[in-house]
């Protein structure tokens, strides 16, 4: 954690909403079919410019996982979290990764996501439970 990102590739990054850091390569995307409390996520294999919070267990819509969750090292805002442990066998695939919510970054193009342009609400989902 706490990587910095050294070479920036024009259009193909997200970064913070809110202070603009430089969060995650586009290529790194392993998948955009997640959702969450706040709308639509997207799971990483790398995430730079983070910090990450405490350990915890969280009942996800895909069950228990150990979790922490992750945030800008130029603001503080938090951004998503880090699958640490997946209880179930067939969730093992998500240990290690990131989850960014997509409210709460700027795409590639440097817009913002909202919720309202999402079509789909149902799928892959792993928001929490509650």
């Amino acid at each position: 954690m706490g990587r910095l990102l050294l070479t920036t590739l024009e259009g193909n990054f997200y970064s913070c909403k809110h202070c603009k850091t430089h969060l995650a390569l586009q290529k790194d995307i392993i998948s955009r079919t997640f959702h969450c409390r706040h709308g639509k996520a997207y799971l990483f294999n790398n995430i730079v410019n983070v910090t990450v919070g405490e350990l915890e267990k969280r009942m996800l819509i895909t069950g228990l996982h150990t979790v922490v969750d992750i945030f800008c090292v130029g603001c503080g805002s938090i951004l998503g979290w880090k699958y640490e442990i997946a209880h179930d066998k067939s969730q093992k695939y998500k240990e290690g990764k990131y989850i960014l919510e997509m409210l709460k970054v700027l795409g590639p193009d440097g817009n913002s996501y909202l919720a309202s342009h999402d079509p789909q609400l149902a799928g892959g989902s792993d928001g929490d439970d509650a």
